[in-house]
């Protein structure tokens, strides 16, 4: 056997040891702290894996702040996340009732995200483990939303999920705790990422009513009372209609939106400070409500018949949909109508507030690694070790073998 087999045998021995003690344990036997801060939300949770419990969680948002300025900006998030992290960790062991001694592992957000945000949750989450002893979890952003499911509902392997955030549109099956086959990503701008932009292009931080809202929640919210056809925004197609795959594009639609805005400014004969009359903000919303959501729902049922030309003989297949993006309540209901429709398909999302960045979804990600056994650290040396990264994909690309199938889509998709 060689040195490096060795090695690595020794510490796969290492790992099992702790991991049979920390079952062992007489408090809580499976309680893991999880610290999320991979972009502007700082967020901590406690989870007991021995009864899928949430013992304690907190969050400290950034969305006011970052809205005044127009946006994310990295230096100001990692500012805020260096000097909240300690009280919203310590508020959520409060809560949790949990000394650190009680705890079976720490889990943090490592990738991907803002480098600058990352680093204040790694470094922290790092020491808190080496300080007292415990096991430390690295864990993957996009692989916490798409596990974050299983810990409300029993969802199981293998199940295609569509990830949609500020940062991310992925569709993935996923066919275990770190087995993913990506279908399909953004080529461009993520949807988050087009909903705040729009929301900007709307001057819509300038009202009180949304001062604190993201762009995508103040444009959910003048959409209810709009009129989803009011406006073109796709222009002559959907994006991408022409490419039988599963990749995203938003851009063109942000653009459209931005040259319609500007269009209906100067029939206002407003100056690009002043937001638009209501009732043509809600039609606004609506119809870029409208195009991005048609487009998210093209592609996904794309990624659905491939799923279900890999895997014939599943007899229960499940969607599952998380992320920032998947709280909005229009996307959901679309996606639903697709299940129903396709008749051997159901929809399973996370409740509204674990779609967005939160500390829960790490803390049962690891949950779920430590069961496993997977990516659990115990060496001080491995644990000093790791870093944290802004990219990263998720697992295996399999996005050319989609397209090379060439998948029409139903034609009531395309209406």
């Amino acid at each position: 056997m060689s040195f490096g087999a060795l090695r690595s045998r020794l510490q796969h021995l290492r790992t099992s040891v702790c991991l049979r003690k920390l079952c062992e344990r007489k408090h809580s036997s499976m309680a893991v702290l999880g610290i999320e801060t991979s972009c502007d939300d700082t967020g901590a949770a406690v989870i007991d894996g021995s009864t899928n419990t949430v013992l304690g969680e907190s969050l400290q948002p950034q969305t006011r702040i970052h809205t005044l300025h127009g946006g994310i900006r990295p230096a100001t998030a990692q500012s805020l996340h260096a000097e909240h992290i300690h009280s919203v960790v310590s508020d959520a062991m409060q809560r949790a009732g949990l000394d650190y001694a009680d705890l079976s592992a720490v889990a943090t957000t490592v990738k991907p995200g803002l480098s600058l945000s990352l680093g204040v949750g790694t470094n922290y989450g790092k020491q808190l483990a080496l300080d007292h002893r415990l096991p430390f979890i690295p864990i993957h952003h996009m692989e916490a939303h798409t596990l974050t499911v299983r810990l409300m509902q029993e969802v199981e392997f293998p199940f295609l999920c569509l990830l949609v955030s500020g940062g991310h549109c992925l569709l993935v099956i996923c066919r275990g705790i770190d087995d993913f086959s990506v279908l399909g990503t953004a080529l461009d701008d993520a949807p988050g990422e087009a909903f705040d932009k729009a929301g900007r292009f709307l001057n819509l931080r300038m009202m009180k009513d949304f001062v604190d809202m993201s762009g995508g929640a103040a444009i959910e919210h003048l959409a209810k009372d709009g009129n989803p056809n009011a406006f073109n925004i796709n222009g002559h197609s959907s994006p991408m209609s022409s490419y039988r795959d599963c990749n995203f594009s938003f851009s063109g639609l942000k653009f459209n939106m931005k040259t319609c805005i500007e269009r209906l400014e100067k029939e206002h004969d407003l100056d690009g400070d002043t937001p638009l009359p209501i009732p043509v903000l809600r039609d606004l919303s609506a119809s870029f409500q409208h195009a991005v959501c048609q487009h998210i729902v093209r592609r996904t049922h794309r990624a659905m018949l491939y799923y279900s030309s890999v895997l014939p003989h599943q007899r229960h297949r499940v969607l599952v949909v998380s992320g920032g993006v998947a709280s909005n309540a229009y996307l959901r209901q679309w996606l639903d109508k697709m299940c129903v429709e396709l008749g051997d398909w159901s929809l399973f999302c996370p409740p509204p507030k674990l779609c967005t960045d939160n500390g829960v979804m790490i803390a049962w990600n690891g949950v779920e690694r430590l069961r496993a056994g997977r990516g659990v650290l115990t060496d001080p040396a491995d644990i000093t070790a790791v870093d944290y990264t802004n990219k990263c994909p998720l697992g295996e690309d399999l996005s050319q073998e989609v397209a090379a199938q060439g998948i029409k889509i139903s034609d009531w998709i395309k209406a």
